[in-house]
């Protein structure tokens, strides 16, 4: 069993949320399932400081940041063809919702970059399971808005400590097809005829062990459609 893990740079702010990122790897790792980091070779929408949250006039490239996390190994996201994988993975950050979607500027009438776009089509029109984590599940939506597809998806529950609008986002998600569902941080969401898993992870308040408990249980659930 293999999957492609697809990373939108290197940072909770502006990429793929490390924490989340270097978890999955491990746990994807401990339940035997092989994987191969991936990212759009594009440049990122900007870059952040994380000491402070502001935005730093640099640019950077999601490919290259990204192989800040896979250890150098890494592939363009677009010569990634999900016939030689068995399921698609996809840590959350802000770069989903920046990089892989606009949706942290323009929401659910944001755009989607065709890269990631295509995959997630590709792995839906495989029967291929999906894994996506924290913000992923908006770029998994946004890639099958005017399918036929209509995902139960989660970003987490607005009944607890949470840093961000989920009811917001889950209505957004719905607005334009898929089901949003509440859960806690460490639960996870399994759409059975779809294929797809959602788990909230940083999208709620959470500890790190928190969010390990919640992507191991995602990767559990993952291995049960492989």
């Amino acid at each position: 069993m293999k999957a492609p893990v697809a990373l939108s740079g290197s940072g909770v702010y502006d990429g793929s949320e490390i924490h989340e990122s270097v978890l999955t790897l491990l746990n994807l790792s401990k339940q035997s399932i092989d994987y191969q980091c991936a990212a759009p070779n594009k440049e990122q929408y900007h870059v952040v400081n994380h000491t402070n949250g502001e935005e730093m006039d640099a640019k950077r490239n999601i490919l290259v940041e990204s192989a800040r996390i896979a250890r150098g190994d890494i592939k363009d996201l677009a010569t990634i063809s999900m016939q030689d994988y068995d399921a698609l993975v996809i840590p959350g950050g802000f770069g989903a919702a920046k990089n892989f979607t606009t949706w942290a500027f323009d929401g659910p009438n944001g755009t989607i970059l065709e890269e990631i776009k295509s995959t997630i089509k590709e792995a839906v029109e495989l029967d291929k399971p999906i894994l996506a984590m924290c913000m992923a599940p908006v770029v998994v939506a946004k890639a099958l808005e005017g399918s036929t597809v209509s995902a139960t998806l989660t970003v987490g529950t607005s009944q607890e400590p949470t840093p961000y609008e989920i009811e917001a986002i889950g209505e957004g998600m719905e607005s334009i097809g898929a089901k949003a569902e509440m859960v806690s941080v460490a639960n996870v969401v399994v759409d059975v005829e779809h294929k797809i898993v959602t788990t909230p992870c940083y999208m709620m308040e959470a500890s790190i062990g928190e969010i390990d408990e919640g992507i191991s249980n995602a990767i559990t659930e993952l291995k049960k459609l492989l």
